[in-house]
Order: C-alpha cells, then sequence, then structure tokens
C-alpha cells in the first residue's frame, strides 16, 4: 500500500509492516494506524509513519540496542489488551527524540507489540526507574566549513 507521508513522499509500504494502536499513542488518540519504515539496511532506528496523517511520525527503537538492562513488568492486562498471554510473542519500542546533541528515549512510556497480530500498546510505567528521556548517544558534532574573506 502506498502512503503519504511529508518527509519521503509517497511510499510502499509492505501490508505485514502497518501497526495497529486501538487506543492511539499518548496526546495522539485518534492515530491508530501507522507503519514501520526501516530507516536503513543495517540501522537501528525505524520511522514509525502515521498512515492517515502524512505529517505525524516518530522514530523508535528497539530500547535494548542501548539499554541492554532494560526490563519491564508488562501486566497480564495490557497483554491481554494485544492479545498476548505472555511477553514471549510481544517486542517492545521505544520512542526516541532529539534533544540538543543528543538522542533520547522514552523510556517510560514503551510501545507493546503483539508480532503475531501487530497490535499495540503505549504503556505508562509507574516505576520511575526509568525516565521519558534517557540519552541513547550523544550526536556527532558537525563541523563547520571555516572559510576566509578578503
Amino acid at each position: 500500500m502506498v502512503i503519504e507521508t511529508s518527509r519521503f513522499g509517497g511510499i510502499d509500504v509492505d501490508d505485514q509492516k502497518f501497526l495497529n494502536f486501538p487506543k492511539g499513542l499518548l496526546g495522539f488518540p485518534d492515530d491508530r494506524e501507522y507503519a514501520l519504515i526501516q530507516t536503513g539496511e543495517n540501522s537501528a532506528f525505524y520511522w514509525m509513519q502515521a498512515v492517515h496523517r502524512p505529517e505525524l511520525a516518530f522514530v523508535v527503537c528497539d530500547p535494548r540496542m542501548f539499554v541492554p538492562e532494560y526490563r519491564i513488568a508488562i501486566k497480564a492486562e495490557d497483554l491481554a489488551q494485544v492479545g498476548l498471554a505472555e511477553t514471549s510473542g510481544s517486542q517492545v519500542f521505544v520512542i526516541v527524540n532529539k534533544v540538543d546533541d543528543s538522542l533520547t528515549a522514552n523510556l517510560q512510556g514503551p510501545l507493546v507489540i503483539n508480532v503475531a497480530t501487530r497490535v499495540g500498546k503505549q504503556l505508562v510505567l509507574s516505576d520511575k526507574k526509568y525516565t521519558t528521556r534517557h540519552t541513547l548517544m550523544k550526536l556527532p558534532a558537525r563541523t563547520a566549513a571555516l572559510t576566509k574573506t578578503a
């Protein structure tokens, strides 16, 4: 299916890459369908593009690629809402933001996805062990070209 994006124009997305969040995401309750788009062949990051709003997209990643000890307790009722009885059939993503010269992740609001059905839910963790702006990495400094004026 071809979806329109404000960043990439129209892109053809495999039906197996669509995610459904029946309750939407925090702040975006009406946007329930997203396409998961890889940012590069070996990249740890994905675009999660809203299917019906070209201007709405989030960068997401598997938090354990940057925070190997990241573990969350998922309540049985949250698992049931995505059609799971246990966590083994799930994938967890977190939303990534650029803050100054760093990429940060919202480890407090992970996205839990049922891998088989691609139904997801955003959790809000009550445990304050993690933050909404956990630094994943510092971005490389861009060197400005110096020019002489005569």
